[in-house]
């Protein structure tokens, strides 16, 4: 039985439990339309999500068609079955903001910090301080329960940073909580990696069918691994439909020219008078179904080796006309048929 068999007839999803899902890929292969599918396929039937945004680009925004998102959490889109996907930009100088008004109760003494241009100088001169604040938000956002103790959220997905840097990103309270070795910072590092390493999240890395993503992908893997971080599946983007099968592929591969100009005339460019037409077709449509036929063969390899892995694998298919509105909940029905969701 087939993964979107054993889901339409009601098994759970493969993510079960957990709640923070950290999706991360090479630049280029869509992670953001990714995480953005994925919080949509997660908030489907009466479920909460949240989506985060860490790297300023307002990504998540032009995937919703919304005006640029402010530094509060904001109900973007509705799900399926009545759910909800609302929205989070982080900015890491008003996280640090929060951070120091939550542990030190500082007030207008931190707003007057901002106006001196400490708060941006802390962020930017030290990238570690504010990745922590990243990863701390999400974490909060996570453990965070209404007044009768329920979760306010169903699950958050962050839209992380590229695999190059993502075990780092991630890994970064751990050098804090041993460099601060005791008060709040120290305490709000350990519970952060807590969250980080628990069984309730998951680094899902997106991929496509090429040498160069693929490649980083398995780099991503077994950094992660080797750091103790929760790996969790492989998303593949842009699948572009095969269309050749087998026996056509081998017939591109031995050059059939004959084949070819057999099937032109079937389709009634045939006979004396458009004979000559449809020879003139047989060299370019030879060309193009050689290149398909290199293509596929390409993916299969590099299908191949992120099966290697032992990963669970997602497809999203090539829209196209580009990802709008409409083609976003496309995409999450697709990860919910494949269990992803």
């Amino acid at each position: 039985m087939s993964r979107i068999e054993e889901d339409r007839n009601g098994h759970a999803p493969d993510w079960e439990g957990v709640r923070l899902h950290v999706v991360s890929g090479k630049g280029g292969t869509g992670k953001t339309t990714a995480a953005a599918a994925l919080a949509l396929g997660l908030a489907a039937e009466g479920r909460r999500t949240l989506l985060i945004e860490v790297e300023g680009r307002q990504g998540i925004a032009q995937l919703f068609e919304q005006e640029a998102l402010p530094y509060e959490e904001r109900r973007i889109a509705a799900a399926p079955g009545g759910g909800e996907v609302f929205a989070l930009a982080i900015d890491p100088e008003l996280a640090l903001l929060d951070y120091l008004e939550m542990f030190y109760k500082l007030g207008r003494a931190g707003k007057a910090l901002k106006k001196l241009g400490a708060i941006d100088f802390a962020t930017t001169i030290a990238p570690g301080l504010r990745d922590v604040l990243l990863t701390g938000k999400a974490c909060e956002a996570v453990r965070r329960k209404d007044k009768s103790g329920r979760r306010i959220y169903d699950a958050v997905v962050m839209d992380a940073p590229p695999t190059g840097r993502i075990t780092r990103f991630l890994n970064v309270n751990t050098e804090v909580a041993g460099l601060a070795r005791f008060g709040p910072i120290h305490n709000q590092a350990q519970a952060v990696m807590r969250v980080l390493r628990s069984p309730e999240t998951a680094v899902h890395l997106v991929t496509l069918l090429e040498e160069m993503p693929v490649q980083e992908t398995v780099d991503g893997f077994t950094e992660l691994r080797a750091a103790g971080l929760p790996v969790g599946g492989v998303v593949v983007n842009m699948v572009r439909p095969g269309i050749l099968d087998d026996s056509a592929v081998r017939a591109v591969e031995n050059g059939s020219r004959q084949a070819v100009a057999k099937a032109l005339s079937g389709a009634g460019l045939g006979g004396a008078s458009r004979g000559a037409a449809a020879e003139r077709l047989v060299t370019p449509l030879l060309e193009q179904a050689r290149e398909h036929a290199e293509r596929l063969v390409l993916e299969r390899q590099e299908r191949a080796e992120l099966a290697e892995l032992g990963l669970p694998t997602y497809e999203l298919e090539l829209l196209g006309e580009g990802v709008d509105l409409g083609g976003l909940y496309r995409l999450a029905g697709a990860l919910r048929d494949q269990g992803m969701a």
